[in-house]
C-alpha cells in the first residue's frame, strides 16, 4: 500500500491542480501518468451544474465513440420469436427470452455488458429492473436500448462498435470511459472529443447558469487533469 502511496505522490507532482490543461495536453500527461501493470481505463469526469433531484434536468443518453472502448461487448437482447433470429444473426451473444429472464432472476446471471430490448418485451423486462436498473443495464428508449425489431442488427452494431451510454449520478456528476491507456494520443482524444459533444448536446433546458462546471481527464490509477473546455473542437 506505501508503494502505491509513494507512486501517486511522485504522479502528483506531473499535475498542477490550478492549470487547465487542453484536451490534447491532459490526454499526453494522462497517457504517460498510466504506467501500472495492467492496461489503465482512461475516464472523463463532468461535474454538472444540474439539480438532480428534478426529472427535468437529468442527463442520459449515448454516444457512439469513433475507437471503441478496446473491448469485447457482450449483448443481450430481449426479444421472442422471429426477433430472436434476426438478433442472433445481426450478432447478439444472448438472446432475452423467458427462460433468460428466469435465469436473471433465479441465478442473478449478468455475464453481459449492455442490453436491447423491443418494445413488446418491456412489461416482461420491467421485473429485471431492481437486478439491472442498479448496474445500468436496463433498456431505456432514452438511451437509445429499446428500439423496433428492424433497428436491432444497427442497435447491436453500435453496442459492439463502442456505443456507451452516460447518465448523471445522485450528486449531478458524470463518469464516462474514453478508451484504454494503450491507445494512441490522437484515438483518445477523439473519442474524449465525441464524448464532450454529446454530453454538450444534452443540457436539460430547465438549466439555467452553468452547465458543465468542471471537466476532469483520469486513468484508474491517476489523478485527475483538469480540462479546458474551450479546447475542445465542437463538431
Amino acid at each position: 500500500m506505501a508503494h502505491k502511496g509513494k507512486r501517486f505522490t511522485d504522479l502528483l507532482k506531473l499535475v498542477d491542480s490550478d492549470q487547465l490543461y487542453s484536451l490534447e495536453e491532459a490526454v499526453k500527461l494522462v497517457k504517460q501518468m498510466a504506467n501500472t501493470k495492467f492496461d489503465e481505463t482512461v475516464e472523463f469526469h463532468f461535474r454538472l451544474g444540474i439539480d438532480p433531484r428534478h426529472s427535468d434536468q437529468q442527463v442520459r443518453s449515448t454516444v457512439l465513440l469513433p475507437h471503441g472502448l478496446g473491448k469485447t461487448v457482450r449483448v443481450l437482447v430481449f426479444v421472442e420469436g422471429e426477433d430472436a433470429r434476426v438478433a442472433r444473426e445481426a450478432g447478439a451473444d444472448f438472446i432475452g427470452d423467458d427462460e433468460m429472464i428466469g435465469r436473471i432472476q433465479k441465478d442473478n446471471f449478468l455475464d453481459f455488458d449492455a442490453t436491447l430490448a423491443v418494445p413488446s418485451m418491456m412489461s416482461k423486462v420491467g421485473r429485471l429492473g431492481r437486478i439491472l436498473g442498479t448496474r445500468g443495464l436496463m433498456p431505456n428508449p432514452k438511451a437509445g436500448t429499446v428500439v423496433q425489431p428492424d433497428d436491432l442488427p444497427r442497435a447491436i452494431n453500435e453496442l459492439k462498435a463502442g456505443r456507451v451510454e452516460f447518465r448523471n449520478d445522485k450528486s449531478g456528476n458524470l463518469h464516462v470511459p474514453v478508451g484504454k491507456a494503450s491507445f494512441d494520443a490522437q484515438r483518445l482524444f477523439e473519442n474524449a472529443q465525441a464524448i464532450f459533444n454529446a454530453v454538450q448536446q444534452q443540457k436539460p433546458s430547465a438549466v439555467k447558469g452553468i452547465y458543465i462546471k468542471r471537466v476532469t481527464l483520469t486513468s484508474t490509477m491517476a489523478p485527475g487533469v483538469h480540462i479546458d473546455q474551450s479546447s475542445i473542437p465542437l463538431n
